[in-house]
C-alpha cells in the first residue's frame, strides 16, 4: 500500500497563505503611508524619464515577473506616438521573466501615472502582479497594453529602456537581451530629448 500523499499539498497551501499574508500586508502598510507600489519593465526603468510626471518616484529595488515576457508594439496598427515606434509591454508565457524596477510613489501621482500610460484612452490597463525581490514577493502595480499589435521600438525608446536596465543594476544577461532588440531606424525627436537635459544636470551635480 503506498504512503499517504497528503504533504506536499498541505505544504504548498501553507507556502500560498504565507505569501498572501505577506502580499496583504504589503496592501496595508502602502495604504497607510500613502503610497503604492510599481513595476516598470519599459522606458520608466529609467528614474529622469518616470520622474518627468511622476516627481514622487523613488527607488526600491529590482525584481523579476514570473510567466511573463517582454515585448514591444503599438495598440493600433498605425498608432502615432511620441516615441515614433513600438513601446513595451508584458504578456503572459509561462516559463519567461521580466525584470524590472519597483517604484514607490505617492498616490496623489496614481492618475498621473495611468494618463502617462493611456489608460483614459484605452491603451493600457492597470494589472496587479506580484514580483519576486531579494526581500520577498511585492505586490505591484503594473500595465499591459490593450489590441497589440507588433512594432520594433526607435532606438530612442530603446535606448531609454537600456539606460534604466543599466541605471538600476538589472541582470547583466538581461541586459544584454535589451540592446540585442532591434529597432526602426528612426532619426528625429522623441521624448528623449526632454530627458538628455535632466541627465545632463545630474552628471553635473
Amino acid at each position: 500500500m503506498s504512503p499517504p500523499t497528503g504533504r506536499c499539498p498541505r505544504l504548498n497551501f501553507k507556502i500560498n497563505l504565507i505569501l498572501f499574508l505577506i502580499l496583504e500586508y504589503q496592501k496595508m502598510s502602502a495604504a497607510t503611508n500613502g503610497t503604492f507600489m510599481y513595476f516598470a519593465f519599459g522606458s520608466n526603468l529609467l528614474k529622469e524619464r518616470l520622474q518627468l510626471a511622476n516627481p514622487s518616484a523613488s527607488f526600491c529595488t529590482t525584481g523579476r515577473l514570473k510567466d511573463y515576457e517582454l515585448n514591444f508594439g503599438l495598440w493600433q496598427k498605425h498608432a502615432n506616438n511620441t516615441w515614433h515606434g513600438g513601446v513595451a509591454t508584458i504578456q503572459s508565457n509561462p516559463g519567461s521573466e521580466v525584470w524590472g524596477v519597483i517604484w514607490t510613489l505617492s498616490n496623489e501621482h496614481l492618475m498621473s501615472l495611468d494618463n502617462q500610460e493611456g489608460v483614459n484612452k484605452g491603451i493600457y490597463s492597470p494589472l496587479e502582479v506580484s514580483v519576486e525581490t531579494d526581500q520577498g514577493p511585492m505586490l505591484c502595480r503594473t500595465y499591459q497594453m490593450n489590441n497589440f499589435h507588433p512594432c520594433p521600438p526607435s532606438p530612442q525608446y530603446k535606448q531609454v529602456v537600456c539606460m534604466g536596465a543599466e541605471q538600476n543594476g538589472l541582470p547583466v544577461e538581461y541586459l544584454k537581451r535589451l540592446e540585442a532588440i532591434q529597432t526602426n531606424n528612426y532619426s528625429g525627436p522623441s521624448v528623449l530629448d526632454q530627458i538628455r537635459p535632466l541627465m545632463k544636470q545630474k552628471l553635473e551635480v
